[in-house]
């Protein structure tokens, strides 16, 4: 029975369950001479020293596939459990806690932690994500594969947690609530930078009945932004060209498209940071104002991700164009300016293939002459 001293995101108790698979079972206790800070541009914390503070925690005891679990989570960060000595009602008892591991950078300490803003703002999505880690270490991966790829797992539960907070004006339709739907068996065949999930499900029909058993294949991914830029005094946009495994698989004779800037939503980030983020990298443009075009499911017979379309206003002038991407992602990257006679003959031409592309386009249509009285 290992005895481990809490002062983190363990602490909110949905979290430790999820790791665990279990309830575990707690006491208050008191680290001496440290204490709980924050960290520059995270939303976890970490143990400072600092003569005569106390860090304010709990004590737990667990063994056996519970210990495990915890082991594997706190791993996938580099955390490894190191000896402390512990306050508990007035008694010092030896303990663990998870610290860094050898060759891990130190954190940047700022300001205090407060768990309560943790869980407004990271519990749900934390739980969700941890469910994954889980299932990956039963699945056979490593700790440090899971933790490699841990910011698209908390991705995958951000856009989990949004989804489950969105709501459609529903102005045509029954609009059915996801409790209609019964799930009988629910299994991952292949879980890694994204996964695929088999379901066996029934659920109420229009007529009332209870359908029959479905089988049901669904890939998932994070949630992701696009964003056209346009500058509405040359009256041109810029698109990005890139080799796409889709069009490849699918047997495309020419598997680079032409593309609206997009990437994944980040945890923690919002639709819009993630859209100027994005054009930052790709096109090495700062926008101006973003003009959303849509949110939606681009293909939600076996896809699970909501795209969020812009345009964005920026200024194209001649030789912005050219190279970019993220070299360590493998990303290569060629933006192309095209003025908007030959954007529109490229749309009705066939030439955009991107369903993001269109759409943004036909939107431009729609506006692009109050953008140019704006601008």
């Amino acid at each position: 029975m290992a005895a481990i001293f809490l002062f983190g995101t363990l602490l909110h108790a949905p979290l430790l369950r999820a790791v665990a698979g279990e309830d575990v079972p707690s006491v208050e206790a008191a680290l001496p001479d440290a204490a709980v800070a924050g960290v520059a541009g995270a939303p976890y914390p970490v143990l400072v020293l600092r003569d005569g503070a106390r860090a304010r925690g709990q004590l737990i005891e667990v063994s056996g596939e519970a210990l495990a679990r915890l082991d594997f989570y706190e791993a996938c960060f580099g955390y490894l459990r190191s000896p402390v000595e512990v306050v508990v009602a007035g008694v010092v008892r030896a303990a663990e806690v998870w610290r860094p591991g050898p060759g891990m950078t130190a954190a940047t300490p700022e300001g205090d932690w407060s768990l309560d803003a943790w869980v407004r703002d990271w519990g749900a999505l934390a739980v969700i994500a941890a469910g994954e880690v889980i299932r990956q270490r039963a699945g056979g991966a490593t700790a440090a594969e899971v933790g490699a790829r841990y910011w698209m797992i908390a991705a995958r539960a951000q856009a989990e947690v949004s989804a489950g907070a969105w709501r459609r004006p529903a102005r045509v339709g029954k609009n059915p609530a996801r409790d209609a739907v019964e799930v009988v068996e629910r299994h991952h065949p292949y879980s890694g930078f994204h996964t695929v999930e088999d379901l066996v499900l029934r659920h109420r029909q229009f007529d009332g009945a209870l359908s029959e058993p479905q089988r049901r294949s669904v890939f998932r991914a994070a949630d992701a932004v696009t964003v056209l830029p346009y500058d509405p005094f040359r009256d041109r946009i810029l698109v990005i060209e890139q080799l796409r495994m889709g069009p490849f698989v699918h047997g495309d004779a020419h598997p680079w498209l032409l593309e609206p800037v997009a990437g994944m939503i980040d945890a923690g980030e919002t639709p819009e940071a993630a859209a100027r983020r994005e054009t930052v990298e790709e096109a090495g443009l700062e926008l101006g104002a973003l003009h959303p075009v849509a949110r939606y499911y681009p293909s939600p017979g076996g896809l699970a991700q909501v795209l969020i379309s812009y345009v964005g206003i920026a200024d194209l002038p001649d030789g912005v164009a050219g190279t970019g991407g993220h070299v360590s992602e493998g990303e290569d990257i060629l933006s192309h300016l095209v003025d908007w006679e030959t954007a529109r003959a490229m749309l009705e031409g066939g030439d955009m293939a991107n369903a993001p592309l269109i759409l943004s386009m036909q939107w431009l249509m729609l506006h692009r002459s109050r953008l140019q009285e704006e601008a």
